[in-house]
């Protein structure tokens, strides 16, 4: 997750104009992104975020072959995708895309029980907070961006006591903190 200084995910209207800071991409950092995701095969996603995200990745994976980006690209379209709602039953927004409107604590501890490789969340900001608050969360990998925004969105709603398990530096002033539950 793309967190500020201050600990924001967004800024207050959903915002996130502060991710993209001037100068070079590190490849270092590109790097692990893409080997986060190919980590995985499964990708959860709130309603709200998940059509122009899965719109996004599939115009960089299929029409931008020079793009830095395009492997990450190549897995998000081929990775099953599962965006939760509340109400919708179907959503437009690129291949491999479901959406599942079952109890959120019961449909993800199913997921987590089915063989695979890992599963990926992308977000919104309330739908983490969701998966937060219902303790569902096995590992936080937040990519610390050196800007502070002073107002905008969280995704701890609660007390939560982290452990931290590795932190990287990156040469364009980010890092990448993982954290474990306690």
């Amino acid at each position: 997750m793309q967190i500020t200084v201050d600990g924001f995910v967004a800024g207050p209207n959903g915002e996130n104009d502060w991710v993209v800071i001037p100068g070079p991409q590190d490849p270092a950092a590109l790097q692990f992104i893409v080997d986060l995701a190919a980590s995985c095969d499964t990708v959860l996603a709130g309603r709200k975020m998940v059509e122009g995200f899965s719109t996004y990745w599939q115009d960089v994976a299929e029409n931008q072959p020079d793009n830095p980006w395009n492997p990450f690209a190549k897995l998000m379209v081929s990775h099953r995708k599962i965006a939760f709602s509340h109400s919708a039953t179907s959503l437009s927004g690129g291949s491999n895309l479901e959406v599942e409107n079952g109890d959120l604590a019961t449909v993800v501890q199913n997921l987590k029980s089915q063989p695979g490789k890992d599963i990926l969340v992308y977000g919104g900001a309330g739908f983490v907070s969701s998966l937060i608050s219902l303790n569902l969360i096995d590992e936080y990998y937040f990519l610390v961006n050196p800007v502070a925004i002073g107002a905008g969105m969280t995704i701890f709603k609660e007390r939560k006591v982290l452990k931290l398990e590795s932190s990287v530096a990156y040469t364009n002033g980010k890092v990448l903190n993982k954290y474990l539950p306690v």
